[in-house]
């Protein structure tokens, strides 16, 4: 992936300001963060439903998709769909999205919410549990091992959960060696951007049993569902096919249903 490696740097390298910015509040978010309850779990929230419904204003692959995305509104959408957890873009220069939208989703809904952003710092973690998170994403072609480990320790410490994405079999050996409970396999190369739906099938055969797999990007379509969850998926993140829905909430619903029928 010739081009991914300068992207997730730059990314990075705004992600390390970032963290820079949190050091001064690191204790006050990690004490509040420490006492809430234990995180709302994925696999039980997949025994009824399969979906992770995305909502994003834009990406970089795509565009401009909704800039006028009301958080809560769609969010109900989506909990109303029965969809098994959202996932919230919060990167604001890449994604147009922020904290206050994923504090507005938690506001309005008791469903398992997925902070979708670049995590690199476990501080990252205790933010996004105050703000609402349940899950956080874990990229590992952005982690080094050490930093792996200790993000995964940082979800532990913060009795949340974490996704760690992974997009080729040796990145999901690295996330399976970690001892990753969920794993995602993003279906996007990152140098080019384009998606390939059978990258799941290639990665998936390397996962063990028992742990959880979701397949993320490149779903278009009801037959996509089916496909993805026939080859193994527990679970299917879908955001631009349903950003780009003229009925979002037709489009959700029959994401749903196809995922309801290929697992029963």
């Amino acid at each position: 992936m010739t081009g991914a490696g300068n992207t997730l740097d730059a990314i990075a390298q705004r992600k390390r300001a970032e963290v820079d910015q949190l050091r001064c509040a690191e204790a006050a978010l990690w004490a509040k963060a420490e006492s809430l309850p234990p995180a709302r779990g994925l696999a039980a929230a997949l025994r009824g439903g399969t979906i992770i419904a995305e909502m994003k204003r834009r990406s970089p692959s795509g565009g401009a998709l909704r800039p006028e995305l009301d958080p809560t509104a769609v969010g109900r959408e989506y909990a109303a769909c029965g969809v098994a957890a959202i996932s919230v873009l919060t990167d604001g220069p890449d994604f147009g999205g922020s904290l206050d939208d994923l504090a507005a989703v938690r506001a309005a809904l008791d469903i398992p919410l997925l902070r979708k952003d670049f995590t690199i710092d476990p501080v990252q973690i205790a933010e996004a549990r105050v703000a609402g998170a349940d899950w956080v994403l874990l990229i590992v072609a952005m982690l080094d091992a050490d930093t792996l480990d200790q993000c995964l320790a940082g979800v532990t410490r913060s009795r949340a959960h974490a996704i760690v994405e992974v997009h080729d079999v040796d990145e999901a050996r690295v996330a399976v060696a970690a001892g990753a409970e969920c794993i995602g396999i993003n279906n996007r190369n990152l140098g080019t951007l384009t998606t390939d739906l059978a990258t799941f099938s290639r990665v998936r055969d390397s996962i063990p049993d028992g742990v959880i797999c979701i397949a993320e990007s490149g779903v278009r379509t009801a037959n996509d569902v089916t496909r993805l969850v026939d080859e193994g998926a527990d679970s299917v993140l879908i955001g631009e096919a349903l950003m780009r829905a003229t009925s979002r909430t037709a489009a959700c619903a029959a994401m749903v249903a196809a995922a309801r029928k290929a697992r029963s």
